[in-house]
């Protein structure tokens, strides 16, 4: 499909921050055109592959090393469920294989009304919360087979149910626009969310006993290029 003129401004604005290496630029770009497309197709390839100025094949090497890009049209709603070791054991195989089993669907599949793709995860770095599930890249904590289902049966129903740890669920395609690099424009959605207990736990024992990071102060600046000089 041909990518719009607002699509092209976007791809500009990120790959202009990255002056120093705009091959730097491909995996924000990557999500971009997710954004667009809802997958990553030839022509998103292509299009990328344009912007850089780089090969097609370059390019696909990026694609198709991340599961994070989509060969294949993604639903509305991408649901990962992890089932490495810790979740598998505390119940997010079973998760997934009920999930399965209720959608007709298997790893990476899309429902036949397009809305939903399964996926299962190998470790979606929350152990302290498992079984966990994401939707769209948002967590759902401590999600057995029965949870797992209502919350697959409330997006069915139109509904959006809350994640854990995280604003209000947003589509697919909102959400790959976000990880290229735009902010989340729905009112109030950047303050929602918030932290889970066991992080907490962590940096509560951490601040009892005068763990950091050497001379780290969190009101310093980040430093920029120009004032290096």
């Amino acid at each position: 499909m041909p990518f719009t003129d607002e699509t092209r401004a976007r791809a500009r604005e990120i790959i202009a921050r990255y002056p120093d290496g705009p091959r730097s630029a491909l995996l924000p770009l990557l999500h971009l055109v997710q954004a667009d497309e809802g997958h990553v197709s030839q022509a998103g390839i292509a299009f990328c592959a344009e912007q850089l100025g780089i090969t097609k094949a370059q390019v696909s090497a990026v694609a198709t090393f991340y599961t994070m890009y989509k060969r294949r049209p993604a639903g509305e709603w991408l649901v990962s469920v992890c089932t490495n070791t810790m979740c598998d054991r505390m119940g997010g195989q079973a998760a997934y294989e009920a999930l399965s089993e209720y959608l007709g669907i298997g790893h990476e599949e899309t429902t036949g009304d397009g809305r939903i793709t399964l996926e299962h995860a190998v470790c979606l770095a929350a152990c302290d919360y498992a079984p966990v599930m994401t939707v769209n890249y948002d967590f759902f904590d401590g999600t057995q087979a029965p949870e797992a289902l209502e919350i697959v049966r409330r997006l069915q129903a139109g509904e959006s149910p809350q994640p854990s740890r995280a604003p209000r669920l947003c589509s697919f395609r909102e959400v790959q626009l976000q990880l290229a690099g735009f902010p989340d424009e729905r009112p109030g959605a950047v303050a929602e969310g918030v932290a889970g207990e066991p992080t907490l736990a962590g940096a509560r024992l951490a601040a009892r006993h005068g763990v950091a990071v050497p001379g780290f102060d969190p009101e310093t600046p980040i430093a920029r290029k120009e004032d290096a000089k």
